[in-house]
């Protein structure tokens, strides 16, 4: 049985230092750790590059999402070792940025062909081994397009796979495209580490787990970088002292939980008020998905611990 020190307890508004407490076992004078009330997905993007950093993110504890780069050295190895670990697996695939930043091998553009797109998208997919679904890699310009959003949300469905919106660009439509093409989908919450200094990580991933108190579920995206790897490794343990549980996407898809992550301002894609069926894909389960306005405009920072192999694009609300 878990307990919990009285001591160790992480209450909500507390500095990033907290969260290096875990729940402690069994010691004397302890109440039982709460039960979980609140579901937290945890995404890390851009593996692939580097392996050092990517098997320091498939080491991390619990149940962590791994979104992993096509055709990159280490694509299959992190994405196989990962696996084992019982991490779930996504592709991270590269879409086209509003900033014509080059986006590497399987890289998908508004001006490939109909037939040129689904060859890039599938072989992205099969170039990544137990990929349960896909995100999108920079994509501020792509995913903003309705027709190129159907063609990616048309081969989700034959292949029953999910999507998860960056929200890399306000103007995003790929969750409302999911939502009409009726494949499972979320959106991000909230980015971690656009910021890489471990005091602004702990801010948002206190922001993190605030919305998933508030919401039942919150969306974090973070990325291979070393203060992201030491600040997770002692963060994720203390989850439970919140009653937060640390959840797969495909866990959360499969039993239809909401997601409302509007963050207090407005949405910069509708929000969806009905649960949508999604029967016939495996999932047999409805998804809710409320989007968090992602305001101001995108910022751009060098990933993987300064290699020079791929850059980030991201948005976030300040």
């Amino acid at each position: 049985m878990l307990w919990l020190s009285l001591v160790a307890l992480p209450a909500s508004g507390q500095g990033a230092g907290h969260w290096s407490q875990s729940c402690d076992t069994g010691p004397p004078f302890a109440i039982a750790a709460p039960a979980s009330r609140a579901s937290l997905v945890l995404i890390i993007d851009d593996l692939g590059h580097r392996r050092s950093l990517g098997m320091a993110m498939v080491n991390l504890p619990g149940k962590v999402t791994l979104a992993v780069l096509p055709h990159t050295p280490h694509a299959r190895e992190l994405a196989e070792a990962g696996f084992a670990a019982g991490k779930e697996i996504m592709l991270h695939a590269p879409m086209s940025n509003a900033g014509g930043m080059p986006l590497g091998p399987g890289g998908l553009t508004p001006s490939l062909p109909r037939s040129e797109f689904d060859r890039i998208l599938g072989e992205d997919i099969d170039a990544v081994p137990h990929a349960r679904g896909i995100n999108n890699h920079m994509g501020s310009e792509l995913t903003t397009k309705p027709l190129q959003m159907g063609w990616v949300m048309q081969t989700l469905l034959r292949r029953d796979l999910y999507f998860v919106d960056s929200r890399t660009n306000p103007a995003t439509v790929a969750a409302q495209t999911a939502a009409d093409f009726q494949v499972p989908h979320l959106s991000r919450s909230v980015f971690l580490d656009n910021e890489i200094k471990t005091e602004a990580i702990g801010a948002q991933f206190e922001r993190l787990v605030t919305l998933a108190e508030r919401d039942g579920l919150a969306v974090g995206i973070g990325h291979p970088y070393r203060a992201t790897a030491e600040f997770l490794a002692d963060a994720l343990p203390a989850l439970k002292c919140r009653g937060i549980e640390l959840a797969l996407l495909s866990e959360v898809l499969a039993r239809g939980q909401g997601q409302r992550v509007n963050d207090g301002a407005p949405a910069s894609e509708p929000d969806f008020n009905s649960v949508l069926s999604h029967v016939g894909l495996g999932f047999r389960h409805g998804v809710l998905a409320e989007v968090e306005n992602a305001g101001g405009e995108d910022r751009i920072g060098p990933s993987l611990d300064h290699t020079g192999h791929q850059v980030i694009e991201v948005t976030d609300a300040p």
